[in-house]
């Protein structure tokens, strides 16, 4: 048929790339993953969402450690210290109060941080590969390895059956949130690097105080609105263009 060797990825794999992918699945899936949700039923989501911003602090770190081109210099670091705070002012004071709550379920979110960012800085050496085909099989590793320890630690038969509005919202992250959305990554993964993809981690927030504005009728306070202008500093700092192009607009002036 037609086009059928193009829908069929993971066959189309590989052999050796897969003790690669294997390693990827984990650190980005498997990792991840399980230990946010787990530090979750111990932490509230908002804790939970600042430990995650960490993430871009741990690949810069990592990169600089581990790569020649993703050096750490002052104009990352005054960046990320930007985007964190703007995501600590985002989520509000009542966050903070809530730092002493649980330190197993913070050390999760905090290892699940530097998974996605050994994760990130890993990756690179498959930028070769097209993205899909990263996505699947990594994707696919994660699946091999999740399959068993969900059938013996939660013993699917047991659960009530879900019903379809689960159904869909499963279908929608597994399409959209997962699928999809790593295509993307590892896209940008090959352009960018590891530490200006993983700085999408600061608009997590951004997006779901948007999107509950937009669908759920919302209403946007002070804080969100100076957490969204400190992220966008934050972000513009580590990128630089913004700042070259005022440089040269006051130099022609």
């Amino acid at each position: 048929m037609p086009g059928l060797a193009s829908v069929s990825l993971v066959p189309s794999i590989p052999a050796r790339a897969w003790p690669t992918f294997a390693v990827l699945g984990i650190l980005n899936c498997a990792i991840p993953f399980s230990l946010i949700f787990w530090g979750q039923t111990y932490i509230p989501s908002g804790l939970a969402s600042i430990l995650n911003a960490t993430t871009p602090i741990f690949t810069v770190l990592v990169a600089h450690l581990a790569t020649r081109d993703e050096k750490l210099n002052a104009a990352k670091l005054l960046g990320i210290a930007g985007g964190f705070l703007g995501v600590a002012v985002m989520l509000g004071p009542d966050v903070l109060v809530e730092i002493g709550i649980s330190i197993w379920g913070q050390l999760a979110c905090l290892a699940a941080a530097l998974s996605y960012a050994l994760a990130g800085v890993y990756g690179r050496r498959l930028s070769h590969h097209p993205p899909a085909l990263v996505a699947a099989g990594q994707l696919s590793a994660a699946t091999i390895v999740l399959a068993p320890l969900a059938v013996l630690i939660d013993q699917p038969w047991t659960l009530p059956k879900p019903s379809p509005t689960a159904l869909g919202a499963l279908l929608a992250l597994a399409v959209l949130s997962t699928a999809l959305a790593y295509v993307i990554y590892f896209r940008i993964l090959a352009r960018d690097g590891a530490t200006n993809l993983l700085l999408v981690t600061f608009l997590i927030p951004v997006s779901a105080i948007l999107l509950g504005t937009i669908v759920l009728g919302e209403r946007l306070a002070p804080h969100h609105y100076a957490g969204m202008a400190l992220i966008a500093l934050g972000l513009a700092a580590i990128d630089g263009r913004p700042v070259r192009m005022l440089v040269r607009i006051m130099r022609v002036a």
